[in-house]
């Protein structure tokens, strides 16, 4: 597969297929967005939201989530932020999301199939890393959403004036819900 994708690339760049997407790394709305990597996602929700290349920031990882209130996600909002000028923060949880319900012990058992060893495994406890927490899904979007949202609005370092709202999207459809933090 990636080399066939290597082979559309070179035709891609010859043809000059990319000056359509010419912008800068500033996004033009000021917007960065905090959603899941879900594949239905991928032209659904810049279609639903009526964004082109260039308008946002879009952050993806499983789920959509916080899942370290120093990790890489508000790394990469403060990023956005600071550097990128981005003003609105909109967390968008979906429908049918596969990190929904997500088990960490099948996961770390996954792992072990996968010959993965146990040596292996318990470095990461040492290094701190909680597989519990780190691995888990979670049961409920609209909590998930609240708490991604809880996390951002109170965060220390980011700064007060940045608009911070949540939502659920339906994975087929592109519809929007708002989700309020409690």
């Amino acid at each position: 597969m990636i080399n066939d994708i290597l082979e559309f690339n070179k035709k891609f760049v010859a043809d000059k297929g990319y000056e359509k997407y010419i912008t800068t790394k500033y996004p033009d709305k000021k917007l960065a967005i905090l959603t899941c990597m879900d594949t239905r996602l991928l032209e659904l929700l810049p279609a639903a939201l009526g964004l082109k290349n260039g308008d946002a920031k879009i952050i993806k990882n499983a789920g959509g989530v916080v899942s370290h209130p120093f990790g890489s996600v508000v790394r990469s909002l403060l990023v956005a932020i600071l550097d990128l000028h981005v003003e609105d923060v909109m967390v968008i949880g979906h429908t049918d999301c596969g990190a929904q319900n997500m088990d960490a012990h099948k996961m770390l058992q996954k792992l072990k199939e996968r010959n993965v060893s146990e040596e292996d495994i318990k470095l990461l406890h040492y290094c701190g890393l909680d597989f519990e927490t780190w691995l888990a899904g979670f049961d409920c979007v609209e909590n998930s959403v609240k708490n991604t949202l809880d996390i951002l609005i109170h965060h220390p370092l980011i700064p007060k004036d940045v608009r911070i709202r949540g939502f659920i999207m339906d994975s087929v459809t592109g519809e929007l819900t708002p989700v309020e933090c409690d």
